[in-house]
């Protein structure tokens, strides 16, 4: 197995700063690429190299192979992180870094390649007896796709084959619905991915959103961290996180983690990893996915459990085994995400730019922020809105919330509009706090979590504020609308 001597982080952002935390503990020297507007940021501060990348557009820099194995040459990078988003979950990157004998800290190209595409994963649960809601592909069904997929009945979910975020996914409540709904479908995934294949499958209504963490290594070793529960979701994108999943029955929790283990396996899996599923009302329960990566929301599983996944997923790349047994996972007390976004509740959440005039983030023992702006700095239209994640943890559910509560009442941005009072308002929603939570909770309570009308005093302070964010900063080549509903799994 190889030595990792350094390692190339192949992103930006947040994440990428999250996983130079982790390099610089372990004493491995990091170097990042970074396009223009990414050259002031605090991940290229930190790292000990920075090579700069082009593109067409920012978003295309990041997704250039080349550029990302010619930065590893030039830093003389052993190995490289992807975190996640860009090229996190493409196969052909994995392969070509091997070809270059560059070390790839993930899974396998192969496992890549089946879980990344939907209808594969899927006829790998039915040929694994792996639990699955009804549902038909084209290549099955061929012409006659749209009656197979009647015949499942309605509620009835269209989904893209590639891809993910929610792209390519139209629910249909009424048969003569269907046609239409199977072509926006393909239309929408085709713009987002260029794979325009779509499958059906039985929609189940008042879901609950389940994954769980596992990480493998090399020797045969699988275990799982727990699960997450990520039904707080708008628009099919998660923005709370948390772990454990509330009121989840142990013998329930124990099937769904020992699937998700046992799909692992069966995949031969190698890495961290997320295995997700669906949690029907009833309590029968669906794989839905595995995103081959580092998921955006881990931070909770390391809040509950004390484990470092980056620094595990380092150990198995280099060969090493497990350092724990099943038995010895351990989760203590509760921990929660907020995800903050540079958008605008009142606007339809449409996505903000301008310059951080002030960025103060919270800080304490049970808070960790993971956070790759800084005050200042411009938040670009070029790439996903997402600002910072803000993880708390607490003794219990409870605490866990009310240091929620606290930690957005401690974050002061200005300069963009976020959704910080969005989330204090679910965060204070009594349904909320109950665990009463499904996919569905936000279109449910949306008239109690809208906000209340502003009075002059102020729609005042607003107007003050945008005039003091002067729009000539933004760069006009950086305006690209909504890129990260093109680079897959970003919000997910």
């Amino acid at each position: 197995m190889p030595t990792i001597k350094k390692i190339l982080i192949a992103n930006r952002g947040e994440i990428a700063c999250r996983i130079l935390r982790t390099l610089d503990r372990m004493a491995i020297p990091g170097a990042v690429v970074c396009h223009a507007v990414d050259k002031f940021s605090p991940a290229v501060r930190m790292a000990a190299e920075a090579v700069e990348i082009d593109g067409p557009t920012p978003v295309a820099a990041y997704l250039d192979v080349e550029q990302i194995i010619d930065a590893c040459r030039q830093t003389g990078a052993d190995a490289v992180h992807p975190g996640f988003g860009f090229l996190a979950e493409n196969a052909g990157f994995a392969k070509r870094l091997s070809e270059e004998g560059i070390t790839f800290i993930g899974p396998l190209p192969e496992t890549i390649e089946l879980m990344g595409n939907k209808v594969a994963a899927r006829t790998f649960c039915i040929d694994n007896d792996f639990p699955l809601a009804p549902s038909v592909t084209e290549a099955d069904a061929g012409e006659d796709f749209a009656g197979q997929a009647g015949d499942i009945g309605v509620p009835l979910l269209i989904k893209a084959a590639a891809g993910g975020g929610g792209k390519g996914m139209q629910i249909v409540e009424e048969l003569e619905d269907l046609a239409q709904a199977i072509q926006l479908a393909k239309g929408e995934a085709q713009r987002a991915f260029g794979n325009g294949e779509v499958y059906a499958e039985r929609y189940v209504e008042r879901p609950r959103h389940i994954e769980v963490q596992v990480i493998a290594d090399h020797h045969g070793n699988v275990v799982h961290l727990g699960e997450r529960e990520c039904s707080i979701q708008r628009r099919f994108q998660k923005i709370i996180e948390e772990s454990p999943a509330p009121g989840l029955d142990p013998d329930l929790r124990a099937r769904i983690c020992a699937t998700a283990v046992e799909i692992s396996r069966k995949t031969g899996y190698r890495n961290a990893g997320t295995v997700e599923f669906i949690l029907a009302p009833d309590g029968e329960f669906y794989f839905l996915e595995m995103n081959t990566r580092l998921q955006v929301e881990h931070p909770v599983t390391e809040m509950v459990t004390g484990l470092d996944l980056v620094e595990m997923q380092i150990r198995v790349a280099r060969g090493e085994t497990l350092p724990l047994t099943q038995g010895q996972v351990q989760v203590d007390g509760h921990a929660i995400e907020l995800r903050l976004y540079a958008e605008d509740p009142q606007n339809d959440f449409l996505p903000d730019t301008g310059p951080l005039l002030t960025y103060r983030m919270p800080s304490g023992d049970a808070v960790r922020v993971e956070n790759g702006f800084c005050e200042g700095m411009t938040v670009s239209s070029a790439f996903d809105p997402m600002l910072a994640k803000l993880i708390v943890h607490g003794k219990d559910r409870g605490q866990a919330i009310e240091r929620g509560l606290k930690a957005l009442k401690d974050t002061l941005v200005l300069g963009v509009t976020t959704n910080a009072d969005y989330l204090t308002r679910i965060l204070s929603h009594p349904a909320y706090a109950s665990g009463r939570i499904h996919t569905g909770f936000i279109p449910k309570h949306a008239a109690s979590l809208s906000p209340p009308p502003l009075g002059e005093a102020e729609r005042n302070l607003l107007l003050a504020a945008a005039a003091l964010s002067n729009r000539e900063f933004t760069d006009p080549a950086f305006n690209v609308p909504e890129p990260y509903t093109f680079i897959g799994n970003w919000r997910n």
